[in-house]
């Protein structure tokens, strides 16, 4: 989370289930709480060093609280074996998208080049761009749904999004994402308390605490290494992780 803006729920979920022996719901509920303690150190890290868009962070986790609540409801009301399944498909789909994104990272070296783009919002004088309040809308409800149904951060999914909706670069991107996700997890966390499950709090806070520190080598990494390395290299392991969550559903 601390080099890519994302990635670590991905992991966190798959590891808590096969190599600690949670449910999927379990799991996926420590990852949120993971994510965002987690989130909340890697934003304070990008913050200090001028990487946050706070007010268009803010507008996008808002306007996805929505669909991380939908999310939450629906993930309860889902069979295990149905929830893995899509879960692996979904490594799979970002593998691709990680892939994809460092090939092209590899021809373009960095995409803080990208034109500017004006704000959605601007408050000396009030102004709202109302031709893309729908596509953020509705990107905005996509990452919060997947961060409730999954436990997921969804970073890799806001980081594009907030280059392409927003118009940031991507180094602002990849820490306003931490942003959004802060307040997705905290969205889907209040949904899932009314639902009874209760937690494993010291494995919880020990995960949460390692992810931590790890994030802030991760930030540092991220500075030191080409993102599209870090990508293509995160690419392989989801396809890995991928292969394991489906093979080990179909195995029951």
């Amino acid at each position: 989370m601390g080099s890519l803006g994302g990635g670590g729920a991905i992991i966190a979920v798959p590891a808590l289930i096969y190599l600690v022996g949670q449910s999927p719901l379990e799991a996926s509920t420590t990852s949120l709480v993971v994510v965002g303690l987690t989130s909340v150190v890697g934003v304070l890290q990008h913050g200090r060093a001028g990487r946050v868009a706070w007010g268009e962070g803010m507008v996008f986790g808002l306007l996805g609280a929505a669909g991380a609540a939908g999310g939450s409801v629906a993930s309860q009301r889902v069979p295990e074996a149905v929830l893995m399944t899509a879960f692996g498909l979904l490594l799979l789909f970002v593998a691709r998208t990680m892939w994809r994104r460092a090939r092209s990272g590899a021809r373009r070296a960095d995409a803080d080049d990208l034109q500017a783009v004006p704000p959605l919002l601007t408050l000396r004088p009030v102004r709202v761009d109302a031709s893309r309040v729908l596509p953020v809308l509705l990107a905005a409800s996509a990452v919060g749904f997947l961060t409730g149904f999954f436990g997921v951060g969804g970073g890799f999914a806001v980081v594009p999004a907030l280059t392409l909706v927003l118009g940031l670069p991507m180094r602002r991107a990849v820490g306003t994402s931490l942003l959004v996700m802060i307040l997705s997890a905290t969205v889907a966390l209040g949904v899932r308390a009314g639902s009874g499950l209760q937690l494993d709090w010291p494995l919880t806070l020990t995960f949460a605490g390692v992810a931590m520190a790890a994030s802030l080598v991760g930030g540092r990494i991220g500075q030191a290494v080409p993102a599209h390395r870090l990508q293509s290299a995160f690419a392989l392991l989801l396809v890995a992780v991928a292969v394991l969550t489906l093979v080990q559903t179909a195995l029951g």
